[in-house]
């Protein structure tokens, strides 16, 4: 007899204490409709302030389907998804998450079933999203841009929601980068995958972890872990300015040899090529140190993460 699919759901928490409740309620309702699978659910508390562990702890002493890793700071969401990940010893498939309930885990068993139908890779796509204001015109601007940045095809879309098989799960720990961008990473590692669309909800209770500074700074990830567009386009930035510069001279090299009268240049003029040129540098400074910062990062060799304590785990 084939023994049933061992599921892992891996979901990082970072001060979600008021979302909590309903996020454990949910999911062991998701684990209840589906007997004929092996469920594990694995949250990692990315160093919170809250009563986060604490919650997390108590619900492993009710279920025994749910496991607790703590960080023992905070690493970013980013770096606890690789704890999570590197935690699923011997399941067939994973599910990523974020802990807000925006993902509906009811979506989870569509996943599983597509993963059954050959996929390794299952994708949550997002048909409508419920953010407004600030924080949902950057999302917008940030999928439509990302795709023609990067140097491989990214789906739009789509996030940390979805499902990983045993391969794709053991291709994805192997990657032994610091900087890491889950979509970007989830579609570098190829293999068959299918999608399933949902609607990506408001958060269940509380406010988000992730300010905008840090979506920031996760979408420059994204863009300087996947594309070399921002070098090339330093390069060709100084190729403009430099025929810019060579046609400007030789103009006005053209009409002192027809011996036209140069009218004197003024201080305004001046003033506004060095600042231009000077933007120009500075920009693609800019730009080489944060490649250079990020080769830094992977040759200094530390580990993503530092766990604190497992709770739950044979």
């Amino acid at each position: 007899m084939h023994r049933p699919p061992h599921i892992a759901i891996v979901i990082p928490a970072f001060n979600e204490t008021a979302v909590l409740p309903q996020l454990f309620a949910r999911l062991a309702a998701v684990f209840d409709a589906q007997p004929g699978v092996t469920w594990r659910a694995i949250l990692i508390d990315d160093g919170s302030r809250d009563h986060t562990a604490e919650l997390i702890e108590a619900q492993c002493a009710r279920d025994p389907r749910f496991r607790f890793v703590a960080l023992s700071r905070n690493f970013g969401f980013q770096n606890a998804l690789a704890a999570g990940l590197a935690e699923c010893r011997e399941v067939d498939a994973v599910v990523t998450m974020d802990a807000d309930l925006q993902d509906p885990p009811e979506v989870i068993p569509e996943m599983v079933a597509a993963w059954k139908n050959g996929a390794e890779v299952v994708l949550a796509v997002r048909r409508s999203r419920q953010e407004g204001g600030l924080r949902r015109i950057g999302f917008d601007v940030f999928h439509r841009c990302f795709g023609a940045l990067v140097d491989i095809p990214v789906e739009r879309n789509t996030g940390t929601f979805g499902l990983l098989g045993r391969n794709a799960l053991q291709a994805f720990n192997d990657l032994p980068e610091v900087h890491r961008f889950f979509p970007g990473l989830r579609s570098w590692v190829g293999f068959p995958r299918a999608e399933v669309f949902y609607d990506r909800l408001e958060r269940a209770a509380g406010t988000p972890a992730q300010n905008f500074r840090r979506l920031v700074r996760y979408a420059l990830d994204g863009v300087f872990s996947f594309s070399r567009l921002p070098l090339r386009m330093l390069t060709y930035s100084g190729l403009f300015v430099a025929t810019v510069g060579f046609s400007v001279g030789l103009f006005f090299i053209v009409r002192r040899l027809l011996g036209v009268e140069i009218a004197q240049t003024g201080f305004t003029t001046l003033v506004t090529l060095v600042l231009f040129l000077g933007g120009v540098q500075l920009i693609g400074i800019g730009v080489l140190g944060e490649y250079l910062g990020r080769v830094y990062d992977e040759v200094k060799r530390r580990p993503n993460y530092i766990v604190k304590r497992r709770v739950g785990f044979d």
